[in-house]
């Protein structure tokens, strides 16, 4: 015995149903506010009655908009390839050791929670989320990958670093963007922008260990060079330093790309040289992460011996030991925030550019104060 799927309803079937025009339908549909109540009523029951579902494609078409948001967001995870996965049909489960001395990656933990506010304000809009990662890709790819997707959005959202300066440009003259985190350094475009304060966070962060701490030897761990996000907080380190008649020169930079692994192996280094300053400034809370490892296997005293402070407020850092003296910034409304403007652009495209920026809150911690009672 064959079975066959009935053929679904189509508009037209509803509006011969309804007994009104195809346009009345669409119009239903779309803008119901401008359809008369009763005629809006004997749609609605024709539509029940026939279990006619409306096409998302079609409606975007008609309204030239497809309900969608795209985001490009950098190379999270730092590989440079993905191996073939082909994954296995077999009912099994694996005894396997985890030896403690594997230290796990939290690189992308930052991204993660922006991400997160991206997809609850896409959601809270009634809007859908496209998500690509420019992982590794050559900058050819890049920008077919970005050419296709702005072909099925209505706007893009970009985190910096995550498409080519030259595209960033291209794709703003054709469609509603919002840039994430900083705009683009190399040409002159007049974007709409979300960020955090960055050089203020880490300014008052620094000032902090030089007035209420004495700290005069201080060294900076710092991210990627081409990381609008470490140049701004080194900005804001060299700031704290010269406020306070202290030459930043002087302050030795070490290159821990935001990795916990690379900043655990150069204060493993530092160590062996006895070379540690009296505060290690992390510019992302990873690597100080690392170093708060390296130090503990030393058994050097934290902060007795050397304070350590990170810079994000990812949760790692209230559960660390000793926890770690960070820069929270507000990661999940970064992305709510950027949805939002980006929504506002795709309704009024002839409106002049923003620009926000998104206080932060210095968490003053054990990795920095010593023994803090417990709140209650």
């Amino acid at each position: 015995m064959s079975t066959r799927t009935p053929r679904k309803a189509t508009v037209y079937d509803v509006a011969a149903e309804a007994g009104v025009s195809i346009a009345t339908v669409s119009r239903a549909l779309r803008t119901p506010d401008k359809v008369r109540p009763k005629t809006r009523d004997i749609i609605n029951e024709a539509i029940h009655k026939l279990g006619y579902v409306p096409s998302g494609s079609a409606q975007g078409l008609a309204a030239q908009k497809t309900g969608s948001l795209g985001l490009f967001l950098p190379n999270v995870d730092e590989l440079d390839t993905i191996e073939d996965f082909n994954p296995e049909n077999q009912d099994a489960a694996t005894l396997q050791l985890d030896p403690p001395d594997e230290r796990p990656q939290a690189n992308s933990l930052y991204l993660d929670e922006v991400l997160r506010g991206c997809e609850l304000e896409s959601w809270r809009q009634g809007v859908s989320l496209m998500v690509n990662v420019s992982l590794g890709r050559a900058d050819a790819d890049v920008t077919q990958i970005a050419n296709d997707m702005a072909g099925k959005v209505d706007g893009l959202l970009v985190m910096a670093r995550s498409l080519p300066d030259h595209v960033v440009d291209f794709l703003s003259k054709r469609m509603p963007l919002v840039m994430i985190a900083d705009a683009p350094t190399s040409i002159p475009v007049d974007l709409d922008l979300v960020r955090v304060s960055n050089r203020k966070g880490m300014s008052a962060l620094v000032s902090h260990l030089i007035e209420s701490h004495g700290v005069k030897r201080l060294a900076y761990l710092a991210g990627p060079n081409d990381s609008p996000d470490n140049h701004k907080r080194y900005e804001g380190f060299c700031e704290a330093l010269q406020s306070h008649g202290m030459t930043y020169e002087a302050a030795p930079i070490y290159r821990g790309q935001f990795s916990q692994s690379i900043a655990y192996s150069i204060t493993k280094d530092l160590i062996a040289r006895s070379t540690l300053p009296e505060a290690l400034v992390c510019a992302n809370d990873q690597m100080a992460l690392g170093a708060l490892e390296a130090l503990d296997e030393a058994n050097i005293d934290i902060p007795g011996q050397i304070i350590v402070t990170g810079f994000d407020g990812i949760d790692e850092t209230n559960m660390s030991a000793p926890r770690l003296t960070t820069v929270r910034q507000p990661m999940r409304n970064l992305g709510r925030a950027a949805v939002q403007l980006l929504m506002q652009r795709i309704n009024n495209p002839s409106e002049g550019s923003q620009s926000l920026e998104l206080p932060v809150t210095v968490l003053l911690r054990e990795s920095c104060e010593g023994h803090l009672d417990p709140i209650g």
